[in-house]
């Protein structure tokens, strides 16, 4: 193994012990400013449009797995399953949580997911596989899609004081979150916030990630009347607190005051 593929290596294994505890500190992983494009055209076209009974089955998927409620997250797995998600997509989605809960909680999730397929499969159930996701770049070129993944993401490139204090968070966001995570093809970016959101919707002190994550997932096409879903979604079936922090931080990302 070369030294640049060491070094990436080892960033990687860095960024996957910090992740956790950077989104702990409740500072924004994204201060670049909101575009107006393309979002606003998608967001128009979303108006009207209610999230699918799949999409929607993500949220307690995520905020179970983030709280390590592994009863309730069985009961989201399989109700996942029924509204048609694939094997692979919830795959997906309980290995990118590690980014934002940690590697326990990860792995307890996809232990606990485990044992729902294979029950599923003794019961004659044949659920959908799903896709593997294409080849992941690597050094370099992994760099560069993680920069120009988190840019169109976050509607521009992302700087701040943040990143001049501590440059390496950058680099790992980049490389690794960006890159590594997000540049798996086999699961949509909708889907990735989605989770995302319900899993910082879950966890207290992470108000920041939260709104900033709304941002995002009104960037790739989720518009605000969908994620009033998502709030609702989280009131019935996970936590109201979850459910009230999601509705505060759409209000001030959308100006809405709070009075």
């Amino acid at each position: 193994m070369s030294n640049t593929a060491r070094n990436k290596t080892g960033s990687g294994r860095l960024a996957s012990m910090l992740l956790p505890l950077f989104l702990s500190t409740g500072l924004a992983l994204h201060q670049a400013p909101v575009l107006a494009t393309p979002s606003d055209e998608v967001q128009a076209m979303n108006k009207d449009q209610a999230l699918t009974e799949k999409q929607l089955s993500i949220i307690p998927i995520a905020a179970f797995t983030a709280t390590g409620d592994l009863v309730k997250l069985n009961e989201a797995l399989v109700q996942g399953l029924d509204a048609g998600l694939a094997v692979n997509d919830i795959k997906e989605i309980l290995v990118q949580l590690y980014a934002y809960a940690g590697f326990p909680r990860s792995l307890n999730a996809l232990g606990e997911f485990m044992k729902v397929v294979n029950d599923r499969k003794q019961r004659g159930i044949q659920d959908e596989v799903g896709s593997e996701p294409g080849a992941i770049p690597v050094g370099e070129e992994l760099l560069a899609q993680g920069t120009a993944n988190q840019t169109k993401l976050s509607g521009a490139p992302v700087t701040g004081a943040l990143f001049d204090f501590a440059p390496a968070i950058g680099v790992y966001l980049k490389t690794h979150l960006f890159g590594d995570i997000f540049a798996r093809d086999n699961l949509d970016w909708q889907s990735r916030e989605l989770a995302t959101v319900g899993a910082l919707a879950a966890l207290s002190g992470v108000d920041s990630q939260l709104q900033s994550h709304l941002r995002i997932s009104m960037n790739v096409g989720i518009s605000k009347e969908q994620l009033g879903q998502v709030a609702d979604v989280l009131s019935e079936q996970v936590d109201a607190d979850a459910a009230q922090r999601t509705r505060a931080a759409l209000d001030r990302h959308l100006g809405v005051s709070q009075g």
